[in-house]
């Protein structure tokens, strides 16, 4: 295996591992309520 590909699954292991942590912590509905509010402020509604 070529370093660059160590590198590449290193990366995305890392990646889903804060991913996950983001999850379990519930952060997942404060980033979903976020951009729903950016969107809506930026066609005019909210």
């Amino acid at each position: 295996m070529t370093k660059l590909r160590i590198l590449q699954k290193g990366v995305l292991f890392g990646g889903l591992t804060c991913l996950l942590a983001g999850l379990w912590r519930g952060e997942g509905a404060i980033v979903l309520t976020k951009a729903v509010r950016i969107c809506l402020e930026c066609i005019g509604i909210g």
